[in-house]
């Protein structure tokens, strides 16, 4: 019985989830900076905190791959 084989990094799900999960933040931050009066501010905040998120959540998803 032959061992079965590893797949290949998936460089195009690692992106969608990426954006996916920046997107996510941006648009949770814009959400409650609208209801607290300051969108533009909320989209600022979102994007800082969202960002980092969007790489953690690829690095969690994938970081079996490098080891």
């Amino acid at each position: 019985m032959e061992p079965a084989k590893s797949r290949a990094f998936p460089p195009a799900e690692a992106g969608a989830l990426l954006t996916v999960v920046t997107l996510l933040g941006i648009g949770a931050g814009t959400l409650v900076g609208w209801a607290l009066g300051s969108a533009s501010g909320g989209l600022i905040v979102g994007a800082v905190l969202g960002l980092p998120a969007g790489v953690a959540a690829v690095y969690r998803r994938y970081h079996g791959y490098f080891a």
